[in-house]
């Protein structure tokens, strides 16, 4: 049997899909460097909102890579606390982008313990949601189940049990790491689930207990050190039964807005609505919620 370890792969901003020999569990790996601090640094998040969408970045790539259409997975959580919202957009080419709204001193507020506040502590009371969208020619396919749990991993795998009713185990990990160029966001995450059994494969429950019991193993640092390639940490979780390093899919970080679009949105307000807009300079400025990109629009003619 090969040596995954020694398996070249890409370091970072990738997702990989693998399978362990011989069992029925199948999962994903993700590493993002430049494409979730590009998503991070955007904005002037503090350091608990930024963990939040990172993981939320992560696990986008995770659920959306498995997608087989064309179109888009929308992540997003909502509730009461003082993160109000938190959204990632992952098209299935492999981009990624997401914003946080939030309320500076109610985040500061909850962040002065020990720990860093998680999920739960940040959200508050709300829903979980999993938007699939194939397009304007297909219906949308939402999930919403409640925050449960204090990290969006556990949000998740909620959201499979409900929903999908497939085990799914999730790890996600966010920091700043310093790369020789100053401190970087990076962010990893794994994802196992297992196939249903059925006759040819039989009961699949203990082989699920035994891979779940060598995922917990898995340490946050591990999943965000730049040194640590997606082929020696699978090895190091499962080298005892094998395991088979699938498809790559590239992640970068994108924006969907254009000046077109927004005209388009422009067109439908009223002619006061508009002349409310204007700034002294006679123009309309419009600031992009995901990437910060500040549009200066000419007011639109009357037709």
């Amino acid at each position: 049997m090969t040596d995954i370890a020694s398996t070249p792969g890409v370091l970072d901003d990738v997702v990989s899909a693998f399978q362990i020999e011989g069992l029925p569990v199948r999962g994903r790996v993700v590493r993002l460097g430049q494409a979730v601090d590009e998503v991070l640094t955007r904005h002037a998040y503090p350091e608990p909102v930024a963990n939040l969408l990172g993981e939320a970045c992560a696990l986008a790539a995770l659920v959306g890579s498995s997608l087989k259409f064309e179109g888009r997975l929308i992540i997003q959580a909502q509730g009461d606390g003082p993160v109000r919202y938190v959204v990632v957009d992952y098209d299935t080419s492999g981009g990624l982008r997401g914003y946080c709204r939030f309320d500076p001193e109610e985040v500061a507020a909850a962040s002065e313990g020990f720990t860093r506040p998680g999920a739960k502590t940040l959200l508050g009371g709300g829903v979980f949601i999993m938007t699939l969208d194939q397009g304007s020619d297909m219906d949308r396919y939402q999930g919403v189940t409640p925050i449960e749990g204090e990290t969006l991993a556990l949000c998740a795998e909620q959201y499979f049990a409900q929903s999908e009713q497939t085990p799914t185990r999730i790890r996600l990990a966010v920091g700043q790491v310093d790369t020789g160029e100053g401190p970087q966001w990076r962010a990893g995450g794994i994802l196992i689930q297992v196939i249903a059994g059925d006759q040819a494969r039989g009961d699949t429950q203990d082989a699920w207990r035994h891979v779940t019991a060598l995922f917990e193993t898995t340490g946050e640092d591990e999943l965000i050190d730049p040194t640590v390639t997606t082929p020696t940490l699978l090895w190091r979780l499962f080298n005892e039964d094998g395991v088979r390093l699938l498809d790559e899919k590239p992640l970068r970080a994108f924006c969907r807005c254009s000046e077109d679009r927004i005209g388009v949105v422009m067109d439908s307000f009223s002619a006061e609505e508009v002349e409310e807009m204007i700034e002294p300079d006679g123009k309309i400025h419009v600031t992009c919620e995901y990437c910060s990109r500040v549009y200066k629009l000419d007011p639109p003619t009357a037709g």
